[in-house]
């Protein structure tokens, strides 16, 4: 019996077969003069150094397919990457879907493609506990049994930590900060391990940090239990300021090198942290499920029609 396709993948299928697959080479000419295109990245490893190691090979792969030195910059925090994103600091980043959407609603910075995480354009936010803390599911987080606890969310610039599972509270009738006695907002690695020593009743993640800490070793399997999980979100954007979007020719070479990657990788692994498989072309429309969410929780509002 087959799993039900998404709606997200299904929306994007047509698109990452052509994107992937019809690719043009853009050839090895030498940089062209002019200011570096800055790079923003968020931390997705536990430390800068580890993150500026991780991405510097798709960086010098930008730079290669767009003729341009491409200056990598590692922003500690998802707010912080949109904020750059915003104000000029950055020209292109590799952001979180949250973070895009502010940087979308505040700059008209856009979207351009997304990345692939074991093939799909999607991942999921969950709620985790430790097996002491006597939580069975979301409802009992959010009733009698769970009030009082302690909780933890990622930054306010996060999907996963901080947006979407506010949105679920709020759907529920739940004010975080009135019903836990003490709400924290800290790093997706953080929450797990310190919801899986203990020192924290339950926290935020996503999918895709929880798998990758149990792959490395940091926490174990056992001692991060979900108990909640969201519908499929759309994964990280590639995005661009508004002021570069506007050169279109540059905006599809940026998309053509991305859609690149995803063959690439069977020669040069290094391109994309494991389980990352490549880019599909997207744009702003795809992320309206996260900026449904912003406004349904108040943290955007309306545009003046």
């Amino acid at each position: 019996m087959k799993t039900p396709m998404s709606p997200i993948r299904r929306h994007l299928l047509a698109a990452a077969s052509a994107s992937i697959l019809a690719t043009p080479w853009l050839g090895r000419s030498a940089f062209a003069q002019g200011t570096p295109l800055k790079f923003g990245v968020g931390m997705f490893q536990p430390d800068r150094e580890k993150n500026d190691a991780t991405y510097r090979p798709l960086a010098q792969h930008l730079a290669q397919r767009l003729g341009r030195p491409v200056e990598l910059r590692t922003v500690d925090s998802w707010e912080g990457l949109a904020k750059s994103l915003a104000n000029g600091e950055t020209d292109i980043a590799l952001m979180g879907p949250w973070g895009y959407v502010l940087a979308n609603h505040f700059s008209q910075a856009q979207a351009v493609s997304t990345i692939l995480y074991q093939g799909k354009p999607e991942y999921f936010a969950m709620i985790v506990t430790h097996p002491e803390s006597g939580l069975n599911s979301a409802e009992e987080l959010l009733g009698l049994k769970g009030k009082g606890r302690t909780f933890a969310f990622g930054d306010k610039g996060s999907t996963s930590g901080y947006l979407i599972p506010l949105h679920f509270f709020m759907q529920q009738g739940i004010d975080p900060e009135k019903h836990f006695a003490r709400v924290l907002y800290t790093k997706h690695q953080a929450i797990e391990m310190q919801v899986a020593a203990g020192q924290i009743d339950a926290g935020a993640d996503y999918n895709r940090n929880r798998s990758a800490m149990i792959e490395q070793g940091l926490i174990k399997a056992e001692r991060s239990k979900i108990i909640w999980q969201s519908a499929p979100l759309p994964n990280d954007a590639v995005a661009v300021s508004a002021a570069l979007f506007k050169q279109k020719s540059f905006v599809k070479r940026l998309q053509d090198a991305l859609a690149e990657v995803g063959p690439l990788l069977k020669t040069q692994p290094q391109l994309l942290p494991t389980h990352y498989t490549g880019f599909v072309t997207t744009d702003n429309g795809f992320y309206k499920p996260i900026r449904d969410a912003g406004l349904s929780t108040g943290k955007l509002s309306p545009r003046p029609q």
